[in-house]
């Protein structure tokens, strides 16, 4: 059984217009997707900025509430849980934020801050609570002095370790990572990124990593959902997609991808010049005539593909 298994998730808005603010259409962020999470594994669910990648993460948590569809968890469906039996599942399920500037009040200590997922489930005492904090704090390479600091001491990268911490407090089964390297430089990147992959191997995590940067993808995932105004649009192993691209959009990310080879540049804006050409000549092939992506078919054993 699949510890994450996601089935026609929906997450649509209404647009009201009119004297009565009746509803003429929706915004449909995210529009049917589906998709599975062996336990281990890391899903990597990319896409540019509106795709709706980070909408289907905070769905998955009922952070944002799904129209429809299903997200069961070892067995349960999250969709059909009220707030306070989903309050359970969400000691399995962490997320990492984005923006480590944003995501940590600025007012705490890094003590308060990490003890607050054990306060909310566990009854500690002071000396233990502290003791469990340093613990974490000393797996993400933080030193014992900074549990009485405060963020605004620290660096972006020291703050993505503290969030990162925090979501390790309750030993969950499923992390979802919003893009949690994107506001980071690019050298403090590859050390969380890194950093993730030796605590996956310790803790047995599994790994939703959402982001746009098809690079870091490669780096991190086993899996790749491609995703485009609200729908995927190819899925497969992180070899079939960025090395065999078949839907137009995954071709125009992976041309994307900057190489700093110079005996390559010639050879990369070729590439972009013919996606360009083939988007122009066969945008049919890919979208319906609403300009909406295909349902997903099988291309290969482990790779599916948008197409008519």
């Amino acid at each position: 059984m699949s510890l994450l298994k996601v089935e026609d998730l929906k997450v649509h808005y209404p647009i009201r217009g009119g004297i009565f603010r009746t509803v003429v259409d929706y915004v449909r962020s995210v529009d049917g997707v589906s998709f599975e999470l062996q336990q281990g594994e890391t899903y990597g669910l990319v896409g540019e900025s509106g795709s709706g990648k980070s909408t289907t993460g905070k769905a998955i948590l009922q952070l944002t509430k799904a129209t429809a569809g299903s997200v069961y968890f070892e067995g349960k469906n999250l969709v059909k849980l009220s707030k306070s039996e989903m309050r359970v599942y969400r000691k399995d399920i962490q997320m990492i934020f984005q923006d480590p500037y944003s995501s940590l009040n600025p007012k705490k200590r890094v003590l308060d801050l990490i003890a607050e997922p054990l306060r909310n489930y566990e009854r500690l005492s002071p000396s233990e609570e502290k003791k469990r904090v340093q613990m974490y704090l000393d797996k993400v390479g933080l030193t014992p002095e900074s549990i009485h600091k405060y963020p605004h001491q620290f660096s972006g990268g020291q703050r993505q370790r503290i969030g990162i911490a925090r979501a390790l407090t309750l030993k969950p089964k499923l992390i979802i990572a919003d893009e949690p390297v994107s506001a980071l430089d690019v050298s403090v990147q590859a050390q969380v990124l890194n950093f993730l992959q030796d605590l996956q191997e310790e803790f047995n995590l599994t790994y939703l990593f959402i982001g746009h940067d098809l690079g870091v993808i490669r780096h991190l995932c086993d899996r790749v959902g491609v995703m485009y105004r609200g729908r995927l649009v190819e899925e497969g192993n992180s070899e079939d997609i960025l090395s065999n691209p078949q839907h137009i959009y995954t071709k125009r990310l992976v041309a994307a991808i900057p190489d700093i080879r110079p005996e390559f540049r010639d050879e990369k804006l070729k590439i972009r010049q013919e996606v360009k050409r083939e988007y122009e000549q066969n945008s049919a092939t890919f979208f319906d005539h609403t300009g909406r992506p295909y349902d997903l078919k099988k291309f290969t054993d482990s790779h599916r593909v948008a197409l008519p």
